[in-house]
């Protein structure tokens, strides 16, 4: 559980008066501090040992890791909770296509243009997997540095480098090491060796084990060097046992607070069960089981979009309603004759009214009202969509001078809004009652838009 003020307030000075952290009181400082609203450091009366053990507490049960940089970077970890009711999830889990460098040329080139032609629009978002695992399997380090350079050449991509051979590891590391991918696998064989070379330039590094508790020592050994872009493979063979692992693991450090097994986790589905219905299916359940980053061996579009969708739908905040912003849009290119409708913000009402508006042919003026997140007639019902609220966004807007016309469509659904939608506008505009459902917006929108121009 998140430490609490009262526990921080214990490990304060307690010095009267003070001040200097800019609260009344050590414990209103320790109540800021508990809730993310101020850093230790604005208390300067703290010895280094009292310093470090309250970096300690604050620290996240869970460590964040990136990979890769910029705009296209993964992070995963940094999770709060076991079960994503209890608050939210965070950083959704990646999707890795792998590619072996065993692959012959046309099999990479179809995989680097089956990573980038397969996004899916989806409410305002673009879905899409997000990095490469580059395998080392034919045993000639010349054809994996080759592999390695030709995807670093095609895409900005974050990725994952697997070698079961230390030096082929590195060298593939050093080739891209400004793109900070993941290292994997880093074994207790190989952990002495890796150490060292892992500092040279500081990369996110991949441990795996026979099990779980094997991986407590690599993660301790870590800590004392001072490494904490880890990732955990617990070696798991089937489905059943990553299932297994992959919740131990995140009750471990969620539950028990057991900070060796704080990080993120990686596990590949596509030597779980290979190819296929079967491989989606076991990403798919290790999506739902706390996995941060699962590797395909492949995908296509009916296997890819579900997974996509799935993971949406876990890692969306269910506290936050998905909306968009509330302002006067532009469906095709509308101009001064164009009709003027009228929506709220929830974003699945959004797109789908600005859909139906395009397939009419039409081009519109689409006023979303500010309704948290609420669809038109939830927000009319929770007095959020009412004529005060059309009002305030079509005269911020100043949508009178973009249309010569004064007409309003509101949905059909809260038809007793026209009235009052009328007087908060001063009576300048005439509200016309629209379809109840999006669907009929392509039969009534031409024939509702010659009415503007007298046609």
């Amino acid at each position: 559980m998140p430490v609490s003020g009262t526990q921080i307030a214990k490990l304060l000075p307690g010095r009267r008066p003070c001040r200097d952290c800019g609260f009344p009181t050590c414990f209103a400082f320790a109540m800021k501090l508990a809730s993310g609203g101020t850093t230790l450091d604005k208390c300067p009366h703290l010895s280094p040992e009292v310093k470090a053990q309250l970096e300690e507490m604050l620290a996240p049960l869970m460590k964040l890791v990136t990979i890769g940089t910029g705009e296209a970077k993964l992070e995963v970890g940094n999770e709060e909770v076991v079960y994503r009711h209890e608050k939210t999830y965070v950083h959704p889990a990646g999707i890795a296509l792998l590619i072996s460098d065993k692959e012959d040329e046309s099999s990479v080139e179809g995989k680097l243009r089956k990573m980038q032609e397969l996004q899916f629009p989806w409410i305002g978002l673009n879905l899409k997997a997000d990095l490469f695992a580059l395998y080392f399997e034919s045993g000639s380090r010349e054809k994996y540095l080759s592999l390695v350079k030709k995807v670093c050449d095609s895409t900005n991509l974050p990725l994952i480098l697997m070698s079961e051979d230390l030096d082929t590891l590195f060298a593939a590391r050093d080739l891209c090491a400004d793109r900070n991918p993941l290292l994997y696998p880093i074994t207790k064989e190989t952990l002495e060796a890796a150490i060292p070379r892992i500092k040279e330039k500081p990369t996110p590094i991949a441990v795996r084990a026979e099990d779980v508790a094997a991986l407590i020592p690599l993660t301790s050994r870590l800590k004392e060097e001072g490494l904490d872009q880890v990732v955990l493979d617990p070696g798991s063979k089937t489905l059943l046992e990553a299932i297994r692992d992959q919740t131990f693991i995140r009750r471990a450090a969620i539950r028990q607070e057991f900070r060796l097994l704080g990080y993120p986790t990686i596990a590949f589905p596509c030597f779980i069960a290979k190819g296929g219905l079967k491989e989606a299916l076991a990403a798919s359940a290790l999506i739902t089981k706390f996995t941060g980053i699962v590797v395909l061996s492949d995908f296509e579009p009916h296997s890819l979009f579900p997974l996509l969708v799935q993971r949406l739908n876990i890692y969306t905040d269910p506290r936050i309603p998905m909306a968009v912003e509330s302002k006067v849009y532009e469906v095709g290119n509308p101009d001064e004759n164009s009709p003027v409708l009228v929506t709220t913000n929830w974003a699945l009402t959004y797109f789908l009214v600005s859909s139906q508006i395009e397939a009419s042919k039409v081009p519109g003026w689409l006023v979303v009202t500010e309704s948290e997140g609420l669809g038109a007639l939830t927000a009319w019902a929770a007095g959020k969509f009412n004529g005060d609220v059309v009002a305030k966004v079509v005269k911020a807007s100043n949508l009178g001078d973009k249309v010569k016309h004064r007409k309003l469509v509101i949905p059909g659904r809260v038809a007793r809004i026209k009235g009052e939608t009328e007087e908060a506008l001063g009576f300048e505009w005439e509200v016309v009652v629209g379809p109840r459902e999006a669907t009929a917006i392509p039969a009534f929108l031409p024939d509702f838009a010659k009415t503007l121009t007298g046609g």
